[in-house]
């Protein structure tokens, strides 16, 4: 049994391009994109590729899109999603790259969970950086899992489960799965 929300049966219909009757200025490119928090102390301060880019926009454009039926953030400016929660999340890899090698881990297979999602914040913007990673959004609210299975479909992101849970339900899960073997 799986307890991914992402089935066959689910697909959501992608973005107008046309919100409430106005039509969408072109947005500028997020040229290199850059981490505010690590920039100054690490030399190797996140850019985004052009592709990156498109699907870190494909992400606001829903959230912000998305927020005005329900509440999934407070920021409704464009320009504060980039810098509250884009470069925000972005600035968690620095630090979690630098704790797995520094065990001498392999940093090109990390599997992350993203426990109470919500918005799908910092998993998705991760998962765009680093499409080698797997993630895995954990969020128990049903219509907040709806959001995030449409922003992963339209951002085409490959390396995103979302599962609509509850942490809790899921630790004693498996929990009792283990003890189970252990019989």
């Amino acid at each position: 049994m799986s307890l991914c929300c992402c089935s066959a049966g689910s697909r959501r219909l992608l973005l107008p391009r046309v919100f409430l009757g106005q039509r969408r200025q072109a947005r500028r490119p997020l040229l290199h994109l850059r981490t505010t928090a690590t920039a100054a102390a690490s030399s190797s301060a996140t850019s985004l590729s052009t592709q990156q880019q498109r699907q870190v926009s494909l992400y606001v454009d829903a959230l912000l899109y998305w927020n005005q039926r329900m509440n999934l953030t407070a920021v409704t400016d464009e320009s504060e999603v980039m810098t509250r929660h884009v470069v925000d999340s972005l600035a968690v890899l620095p630090p979690l790259e630098r704790a797995y090698t520094s065990r001498g881990g392999d940093i090109s297979g990390i599997r992350l969970v993203d426990v109470g999602s919500g918005a799908g914040l910092p998993g998705l913007i991760l998962a765009v950086a680093r499409p080698s990673w797997k993630f895995t959004l954990l969020e128990s609210m049903r219509k907040r899992c709806t959001f995030l299975e449409h922003a992963v479909e339209v951002m085409e992101l490959s390396n995103v489960d979302v599962v609509c849970d509850r942490a809790e339900d899921r630790m004693l899960a498996k929990v009792m799965i283990s003890e189970s073997h252990l019989m």
